[in-house]
């Protein structure tokens, strides 16, 4: 309803460096039902400080104070907030008084700013010790103060990382002899090659194996000429001699073949074990092979594994079945999407980061080892109480925030944090879903708060 009978003193205030204030000051007369005028002569244009004192008939008092600029419509005031009384009631404990445009000004009994001359303003002692900080909705402005609530939400993060493809180790595959011979027929004779399970690599001759396909011809026809008078007798030297023909990988197909053939083969063919491409040849045409030695390494292709390298921080959040989505700058504008098969249990000494291992299906061939990747690893966190990141001041080892209290109180506060996506912070401790938190002008808030004194008695 409106306001009869008040007594509306109206002050403007303009400061500039090297100059007086230039201040005023003017007397509101009622042109109508609570309305009131008030006529001021400002020396210059630009933005004045303004403050307005209502005395109700009642001895009860409102203050708001703002900011005019001239050549703009409209007196944006800070809000009054409830009515109160001149004088600090009952029980209040008051610990110095302030300017609200100049909070350095401490003084310990109510009068005018040394600077502006604005009324000052108290300060409980409660705001002093916990560094709670009073600013009016017009400052608020000024500075760009902005506030958004604690949210109860699902929690994303996307880990970037850079990684390369490698063989899958899995697949691996080694060729060697256990025994001595000569290398013949060379068919796999450089690394790249391209070999199918099955086809031969190359020939050797070993005398050994060579005396082994003789005893089992041997054995076999003994076998023949005891079952054509009824006997068995040869049944165990043969199933002897194939068996060792098989202990030196000699294929159940390979030792069929020897026995329609009738005669050894000086140089026995050796299959490739697996389909896939030589990664490691160590033999050559004509050359000596020792038992146990290496001839071959084939690696399939049609599957490929990626080790991506993360720092300390993100290794600890990967595990086992997220999803990660991969690119190549060797395959501009396609994405491939993989799983996390492996999180590596070390960490390398010189770059200080873990590998984790992805694992890829490889149809076309189009990854090939060495390439370079780079890798989203997105991790899902379900759902959390999240603070914004603007939020959040980082204060030594302390983080802290501003609340909101909206009636022009900021109060700061100590808060645990977990893992931030550059939007979010998880919240650990220290804050609750709907309370309001100060996302923009917060640092300025922080300058002029007590926070360094509550930081010592946290």
């Amino acid at each position: 309803m409106p306001i009869e009978d008040a007594e509306i003193t109206l002050r403007d205030a303009m400061t500039m460096p090297g100059m007086a204030d230039m201040v005023g000051q003017a007397r509101a007369e009622r042109i109508g039902p609570g309305l009131y005028r008030a006529e001021v002569n400002l020396e210059m244009s630009g933005t004045w400080r303004v403050s307005l004192d209502l005395k109700r008939p009642s001895g009860s008092t409102l203050h708001a104070e703002g900011a005019l600029t001239t050549g703009a419509t409209g007196l944006h005031l800070a809000g009054a907030g409830p009515e109160s009384t001149s004088e600090p009631t009952a029980g209040d404990a008051i610990s110095h008084y302030t300017c609200p445009m100049h909070p350095s000004v401490h003084e310990s009994q109510p009068g005018k700013c040394p600077i502006c001359g604005m009324d000052l303003v108290a300060v409980t002692k409660e705001d002093a010790a916990s560094g709670a900080v009073r600013i009016d909705s017009a400052r608020r402005q000024r500075i760009g103060i902005r506030s958004a609530p604690v949210e109860r939400a699902r929690f994303e993060r996307i880990v970037r990382a850079v990684g390369r493809v490698a063989y899958d180790e899995t697949g691996l595959v080694d060729v060697s002899l256990k025994t001595r011979g000569w290398v013949r027929d060379l068919r796999a004779n450089a690394l790249g090659a391209a070999v199918r399970k099955g086809e031969p690599l190359f020939s050797v001759y070993s005398p050994e194996l060579y005396a082994a396909q003789a005893e089992y011809l041997q054995a076999l026809r003994s076998t023949q000429a005891s079952a054509e008078e009824g006997s068995q007798r040869g049944d165990g030297l043969l199933r002897a001699a194939r068996t060792r023909l098989k202990l030196w990988n000699v294929s159940e197909a390979e030792i069929d073949a020897l026995g329609r053939r009738g005669t050894p083969l000086e140089a026995l063919p050796i299959l490739a074990p697996a389909t896939g491409y030589v990664i490691e040849k160590n033999v050559v045409e004509g050359g000596t092979i020792e038992a146990g030695m290496r001839l071959f390494r084939i690696a399939p292709l049609d599957r490929v594994w990626i080790d991506a390298q993360l720092y300390e921080a993100d290794l600890k959040v990967a595990a086992v079945g997220q999803t990660a989505v991969v690119s190549l700058p060797s395959l501009p504008g396609k994405t491939l999407e993989a799983k996390v098969a492996y999180v590596y249990p070390s960490l390398d000494a010189d770059t200080r980061t873990g590998r984790v291992r992805l694992v890829l299906a490889n149809p076309d061939l189009e990854l090939r080892p060495d390439m370079y990747a780079d890798i989203e690893l997105h991790i899902d966190r379900g759902e959390q109480t999240l603070v914004p990141v603007s939020a959040v001041i980082y204060a030594g080892e302390h983080r802290i925030v501003f609340l909101d209290r909206g009636d022009g109180r900021l109060v700061p506060r100590e808060i645990r944090i977990g893992l931030g996506n550059g939007q979010y912070f998880e919240v650990v401790s220290g804050l609750e879903p709907g309370e309001q938190v100060v996302v923009s002008g917060n640092f300025l808030v922080a300058a002029e708060s007590r926070l360094a004194s509550a930081l010592e008695q946290w």
